[in-house]
């Protein structure tokens, strides 16, 4: 299963799955979008199933639907995502951050929630979950406080999922994603703010790679784990001073 799989990463990471003989439920919140992401493989090995993963019912849907097509889940990739509103903190609308939560940090736990759970019960039991973290996990971008804190949270709740999956066969890692191209980074060639202030244009790099690590890890038999991969363009401003 790949959340946010419309477009961008996740439909790279879904494409890259179903290319190597997954079976994959596609969720995300348009249905034109997820069934091109299908392409060839759509009411085959894909499954489309518009979701809002900030929505209880609406993510419980998505995992009755994989339910009753496949009897099982054996990979959930945590990946739908906003970045949020931009500003310094007194410069963001409380219905803004609250929404970023909703979709970033809230719909990863409704997602592997049910993942959990599911993988809990069934025979043979265990699974796996990826959370998509970002680099801003790690260190935030200047005026970034929603995106930056939920990506923070993100690899607290990749690592309570990993703690508390052990007994039940459960392995969760994450992988996190500095300047992939998509439609999200596309600005990024042309310019994007520093902590000095410039304005200044970063590298990026082909988002197959994503898939490529996406895949490394899913296929992993569920005694190893990759518990965080970070896969970034080699010359962004990240490792040092910039």
């Amino acid at each position: 299963m790949v959340t946010g799989a419309g477009s961008g990463i996740g439909r790279a990471v879904a494409r890259g799955l179903l290319d190597a003989g997954w079976r994959v439920a596609l969720a995300g919140r348009r249905r034109d979008a997820l069934r091109e992401t299908a392409g060839h493989h759509a009411d085959r090995s894909a499954l489309v199933v518009p979701t809002d993963v900030a929505d209880p019912p609406s993510v419980s849907a998505l995992f009755a639907a994989v339910s009753a097509r496949w009897g099982r889940v054996d990979l959930l990739v945590n990946n739908a995502g906003t970045f949020g509103p931009a500003g310094e903190v007194d410069e963001i609308a409380v219905d803004e951050w609250v929404a970023a939560v909703a979709v970033n940090l809230t719909g990863a736990f409704l997602c592997a929630r049910e993942a959990f759970a599911a993988m809990k019960a069934q025979d043979p039991r265990g699974g796996r979950i990826v959370n998509n973290g970002s680099i801003s996990a790690h260190t935030p971008r200047p005026g970034s406080a929603a995106y930056t804190a939920t990506k923070h949270a993100i690899t607290g709740l990749t690592k309570s999922l990993s703690l508390d999956g052990r007994r039940h066969g459960i392995a969760c890692g994450q992988i996190d994603i500095g300047n992939a191209a998509t439609e999200m980074t596309a600005g990024f060639a042309r310019g994007t703010r520093q902590a000095d202030g410039r304005v200044v244009p970063e590298p990026t790099f082909d988002v197959r790679h994503v898939a490529e690590a996406v895949l490394y890890m899913a296929e992993l038999p569920l005694d190893a784990n990759v518990q965080f991969l970070t896969l970034t363009a080699t010359a962004m401003p990240f490792i040092g001073r910039g």
